[in-house]
């Protein structure tokens, strides 16, 4: 697969993040968690169903455990962290602080072999931050130390998101089916996190059950395997840049759906997410 296909398929998993917000209200009142142990199992299965059907699911034995661990550490770590920042912080703040992962892709991208952090997209992430700081920060409160806990989840959630990103190139020569097992592990270890921490609830209509089946296709299952080639094979910068639409778009989503209402700030965050993927893109 060529740099631009790769890195289309990057603009894929961004897209379907952009679902994540709305289908989760609607998977109201599952737990976190719990949702998250349902969701990976099914992005995990469909992944295993698409490695059988092509023959590669063969190459999972060949996979060093250590590739699994790494895989499962990122999947699981960034939504366990996430989940924890926003029981112990606000969630606007500690949203606002999980998302400066796009900002840290673009930044560690730099220390790549054969990568060169250009002066554009240091600026492209700067200006697109700001502009999905607008939509995140709405109603920020004043800083308070008894939320400094959450705060620190929040930016761990961030580095490990970062960190799992750009290191997949590292490993670029792992097949992407390898995913499957790191969506199946992260369902287990999940559930064992839910039933320690949580109390099951189940959904309370077909749209709940709709919610979740659509978030396990897609936020938290095809998008995963779609990030994983954009990592390795595309254009790493730019993906970063072009994360930060995800919660402009999010919040748009969640308009149409009649859960949020509109504003200029959230054009204006619009406008500023375009304007830095722009600059970023003019880079290349």
């Amino acid at each position: 697969m060529n740099r631009g296909r790769a890195t289309a398929a990057g603009f894929v998993a961004i897209a379907l993040w952009s679902f994540l917000a709305a289908l989760t209200v609607a998977s109201v009142p599952v737990p976190p968690l719990q949702l998250s142990a349902m969701c990976f199992a099914i992005g995990g299965a469909i992944g295993a169903t698409w490695g059988q059907r092509t023959g590669q699911i063969s190459l999972l034995k060949t996979i060093s455990w250590r590739v699994y661990v790494f895989g499962t550490a990122g999947l699981f770590g960034y939504h366990f962290l996430y989940f924890s920042a926003l029981r112990n912080a606000p969630a606007a703040e500690a949203g606002l602080l999980a998302y400066l992962w796009p900002i840290l892709i673009v930044l560690f991208s730099g220390l790549l072999p054969g990568d060169r952090l250009a002066t554009r997209q240091v600026l492209g992430a700067a200006i697109a931050f700001s502009g999905a700081g607008l939509v995140l920060s709405g109603g920020i409160s004043a800083y308070q130390p008894d939320y400094l806990t959450g705060y620190m989840l929040a930016l761990g959630c961030a580095l490990v998101w970062s960190t799992y990103s750009v290191l997949s190139r590292a490993i670029a020569h792992v097949p992407t089916i390898s995913v499957a097992v790191f969506c199946l592990a992260s369902s287990v270890l999940s559930l064992f996190a839910h039933l320690a921490f949580e109390t099951t609830r189940w959904p309370s209509g077909a749209t709940g059950w709709l919610a979740i089946l659509l978030l396990g296709i897609g936020p938290l299952g095809v998008a995963f395997f779609m990030w994983d080639i954009g990592m390795k094979k595309g254009d790493i910068q730019l993906l970063g840049v072009a994360s930060y639409a995800a919660p402009v778009v999010s919040t748009v989503i969640l308009i149409i759906a009649g859960v949020a209402g509109f504003n200029l700030q959230l054009l204006a965050s619009a406008f500023l997410v375009f304007i830095g993927a722009l600059v970023a893109a003019r880079a290349h």
